[in-house]
């Protein structure tokens, strides 16, 4: 990025020169080799959006080589065969980004589709006003009103495609930043070409032009990014309502009541009108955000409770089984399974009764979550079984956690003036070789582990190894 922005820079400053157009033409095939490569790293599905964007960029550049060649042969027409190849291209963008929106956000589209064409519509009655309309009403010839005004139509579909991304559920990190960036610099500069000229001198405005391989450059490093991918795969579930998109929609709502003002003129009346305008809009989305917080509020508690164990707090066994689903296959060997079963816990639940019981599960599952580290994870299965999943642990920082966990487990616990006391035994397991290499094989052999622990003689670990399980020497007892 620091090298495109400094040659964009020198080709903003020599635009127009012969010099300037061998500039141009050189970064510009390099970011259109660049954008093909970036099409052919990416795999599967992924690779139709990028190789669309790749043909965009190829398509302004073609557009480009010809108008610098009907420069030094002939003249360059205000309207031609250039126009279709710059034309060309934004459909195909704008195409390129909805498809990485469904891919990000499969089936959970509704909402931000709803919300870009709002916003869409409202840039789209903008831009007839301002960019359309006036340039329909000047009495060019045919081609000369219609091609022009294809233009910002051209950029409210690249606009709309652009809403889709940002409004869509999914991850967002550099990748999607670089890339609704490149989006942001193709709308302004073609904002800049046609409001720049009533207050600046054309040939300035020209050189604009070279700040569109400023856009591609961005473009292109989203898809050479490593985190590519979070464009293409499906991301998190993210439901909460933005107040900025709030605000957005306020505005588009208040866009064609504004434009219809405009046209007709201020007056008190009219002035009367905005304001009353205003404050009702301003009360729906305000009982809209308070619908939809208490919405959120409510799914976000069903989403807890569906995913956590209501006496503990921990993970259940769903959210155990899925994070450990995506870790296997990431290819890091060093994903290592704590499976823990209380030893003595029953003694207490029979003496002491439930109540007991479940201040013994509360506390052990205090001190295992204190014994990991914020990537790791603990679960309860159920009963008295818990596992803990710590990702890039190898086996001897595994061996290390089983001996804490050992020594915490063991230490009394006050309840009602008694001191209640367990142990655990605990089976280690990391990543199973062959064909089962999945969350239930791994489990399956730390819970294999963990018996073998209890057979001799309970408060020890022991680790699961090619299938089977080796018995630790270290004990403690509960």
């Amino acid at each position: 990025m620091v090298a495109a922005v400094a040659a964009v820079a020198g080709a903003v400053v020599t635009y127009g020169s012969d010099v300037g157009n061998v500039v141009y033409v050189a970064i510009y095939l390099v970011l259109c080799a660049l954008s093909w490569r970036a099409a052919r790293r990416a795999d599967g599905d992924s690779r139709a959006p990028w190789t669309l964007i790749a043909v965009a960029m190829s398509l302004w550049f073609a557009g480009d080589v010809v108008e610098i060649v009907q420069y030094y042969v002939s003249s360059v027409p205000t309207v031609g065969v250039t126009d279709l190849f710059w034309l060309g291209g934004y459909p195909l963008f704008a195409v390129a980004l909805t498809m990485m929106a469904r891919r990000r956000a499969p089936g959970r589209m509704r909402a931000a589709v709803l919300d870009s064409l709002t916003l869409t519509v409202a840039a789209g009655a903008a831009s007839w006003q301002f960019l359309v309309e006036p340039v329909l009403r000047a009495g060019y010839g045919l081609a000369d009103s219609i091609v022009p005004a294809l233009y910002p139509v051209a950029d409210v579909v690249l606009l709309a495609g652009m809403l889709i991304v940002a409004l869509s559920p999914g991850t967002r990190t550099a990748p999607t930043r670089l890339l609704l960036g490149a989006i942001g610099v193709y709308l302004g500069v073609d904002l800049g070409y046609n409001l720049l000229p009533y207050v600046l001198d054309a040939a300035l405005v020209e050189r604009l032009g070279a700040l569109i391989m400023l856009g591609n450059a961005l473009a292109v490093a989203a898809g050479l990014h490593p985190g590519r991918g979070e464009l293409t795969r499906p991301g998190e579930r993210v439901s909460l309502l933005h107040p900025a998109r709030v605000l957005f929609l306020g505005l588009a709502l208040m866009t064609t009541p504004l434009l219809a003002m405009l046209q007709s003129g201020f007056d008190h009346r009219e002035i009367i009108l905005v304001v009353a305008t205003t404050a009702c809009a301003a009360f729906v989305l305000a009982r809209f955000t308070t619908a939809v917080r208490e919405q959120e509020r409510a799914q976000a508690e069903l989403a807890y409770q569906a995913q956590h164990d209501p006496l503990t707090g921990l993970a259940n066994r769903a959210v155990l089984t899925e994070r450990l689903g995506r870790l296997l296959p990431t290819g890091d060997t060093a994903v290592s399974v704590l499976y823990l079963d209380l030893d003595g816990f029953k003694e207490i639940n029979d003496r002491h009764g439930h109540d007991a019981g479940d201040a013994v599960l509360q506390a052990v599952s205090r001190r295992l979550s204190a014994a990991v580290r914020e990537t790791d994870l603990v679960a309860r299965l159920g009963g008295d079984e818990f596992v803990l999943l710590c990702p890039a642990t190898p086996r001897v920082d595994a061996i290390r956690l089983a001996e804490r966990v050992l020594h915490d487990v063991a230490q009394p616990i006050a309840w009602h003036g008694l001191a209640l006391r367990v142990g655990t035994s605990i089976g280690i397991a990391d990543r199973p070789h062959g064909a089962e290499a999945g969350p239930a094989a791994v489990l399956r052999s730390a819970d294999i582990a963990m018996y073998h622990a209890k057979r001799q003689g309970r408060g020890r670990w022991a680790v699961a190894s090619s299938g089977d399980a080796q018995l630790a020497p270290e004990t403690i007892a509960p």
